[in-house]
């Protein structure tokens, strides 16, 4: 199958910078924002345009190739990853920067095959650096290679994480609880790009020892995935164990000591699964 795998991320490629292009075009024009689960769960008509422009590529190039997408997945569609090639994509990761201006706006295409993620293309579309790995091939940035931090001592470290969509009283407590520790250790500063897609990609490069989240999406994070893994980096589960794209919980880090000295200063919360069934999720 690689030849396949290298034409699907050939193409992937292409559709983040179309995708890019739309995001661009429309930073100049007029925008129409709605909400999701909250009022801090942003969507715009470019996240759906941009998803449907992905989707409709992929179908037609790839037929039998399964979707995953952010906005397919708002919509009611189930989010299941089966041993189908599967497209995961979150066509604008960044809606809340979008929306404002703030540029760090992200296209992420990830795609798996028998369950496991074997490429991943992030598009930094204001930034033009666009992020591609392939599975035991290397991480690349607008084709130079990257390498992760050779920083051990997580006090010399930036650590990146985000405050997400969630402003539940008791969840925001937890969110600053484990800032406050990580930031005690004490460590060199903590960054937040306000994109998942790029902050694992900032780790990719080096420019971050590690980053931590609860609450992203799978669609967030498969590109990255590969993309950090792929540059000598390490992705693991908040709670110690093997990262499981699901579980809206992840540490990617640029070593295994780095990662394991900052999973014992998270206090975790419940997030539900992003494969749990539609009926049960908040």
């Amino acid at each position: 199958m690689p030849d396949l795998w290298q034409e699907a991320m050939d193409h992937a490629v292409v559709l983040a910078r179309k995708s890019g292009e739309i995001v661009r075009e429309a930073l100049q024009n007029e925008m129409k924002v709605m909400c999701k689960s909250s009022s801090v769960d942003l969507v715009t008509k470019t996240d759906q345009k941009v998803e449907q422009l992905i989707i409709a590529s992929v179908k037609d190039k790839f037929p039998t190739h399964s979707f995953i997408g952010e906005e397919s997945v708002a919509a009611g569609q189930p989010c299941i990853l089966s041993d189908n090639p599967t497209w995961i994509v979150d066509p604008v990761d960044g809606t809340t920067n979008f929306v404002h201006g703030y540029p760090f706006i992200a296209i992420s295409i990830g795609f798996a095959a028998d369950k496991q993620l074997e490429f991943g293309v992030v598009y930094s579309c204001l930034e033009d650096k666009m992020y591609t790995a392939r599975k035991g091939k290397g991480a690349f940035c607008n084709g130079q290679p990257l390498q992760v931090s050779d920083q051990t001592d997580i006090n010399q470290s930036i650590i990146a994480t985000e405050f997400g969509s969630n402003r539940d009283p008791e969840v925001v407590d937890k969110i600053f609880s484990s800032m406050r520790k990580v930031l005690c250790l004490p460590i060199h500063g903590m960054r937040g790009a306000g994109t998942a897609a790029t902050n694992m990609c900032l780790v990719a490069a080096g420019s971050a020892e590690a980053y931590y989240e609860i609450g992203i999406h799978c669609w967030d994070i498969a590109a990255g995935a590969v993309i950090v893994s792929e540059a000598g980096g390490v992705l693991m589960d908040v709670g110690g164990g093997p990262l499981d794209m699901m579980s809206r919980r992840v540490v990617a880090a640029n070593n295994k000591t780095i990662a394991q000295r900052l999973i014992k200063e998270i206090e975790a919360y419940p997030a539900t699964r992003d494969d749990a069934p539609i009926d049960s999720k908040e």
